[in-house]
């Protein structure tokens, strides 16, 4: 089975990724069937970046996007969603 999902590049304490398309039984920073996008932590706003035509394709493929790439795909569809963090962020400075 595909599954879409982040796998980790750049140094120690400045964790960059790649989203890919890979094998399920490949490991983490393994082989890998397609480069989809990346996602930088360091960076605050616009940390991301996806192809979104070949991840519909791998979708209907039958691939299965993790849970973090699933947010971020749906953060590339609707640019006005927010992470799940900065919403409890926000909670907190309200109360």
């Amino acid at each position: 089975m595909v599954k879409i999902r982040m796998r980790r590049t750049g140094c120690t304490n400045h964790a960059a990724y790649r989203i890919v398309a890979a094998d399920e039984r490949s490991p983490r920073d393994g082989k890998f069937l397609e480069i989809l996008g990346s996602y930088d932590t360091q960076v605050k706003e616009n940390n991301f970046k996806l192809d979104l035509k070949r991840v519909d394709y791998w979708l209907s493929k039958g691939a299965k996007p993790s849970a973090t790439v699933a947010s971020l795909i749906r953060r590339a569809k609707n640019p006005n969603l927010k992470p799940h963090h900065a919403r409890k962020a926000q909670a907190k400075k309200e109360a």
